[in-house]
């Protein structure tokens, strides 16, 4: 109860502080939000860089795999006739 009670008066004293005060409010609006742009625009600039540098990772990443699996598939080919050439030496 004492956490309502506590609420209920801060949202009183707010809002009467609101009205008292408006014209303080308004300026401090006035100066946070081309603040909030900055800022916001600065995170979402540097979230894109980040996503663009992860882009580019995984494409040289699937690129590098492909060449990995051709390698793997040669490498391979390559035992099955050693391994061939060795069971005729056999013979």
């Amino acid at each position: 109860m004492a956490i309502l009670g506590g609420g209920i008066i801060a949202l009183i004293l707010g809002i009467i502080g609101l009205i008292a005060w408006w014209s303080d409010f308004l300026v401090i609006i006035k100066g946070g939000i081309p603040l909030m742009l900055i800022l916001g625009g600065a995170l979402a600039s540097y979230l894109g860089y980040e996503e663009y540098k992860d882009k580019k990772a995984m494409e040289s990443i699937s690129e590098s795999e492909e060449d990995l699996k051709q390698e793997v598939e040669r490498l391979k080919k390559e035992i099955e006739e050693l391994r061939e050439k060795k069971e005729e030496k056999k013979e």
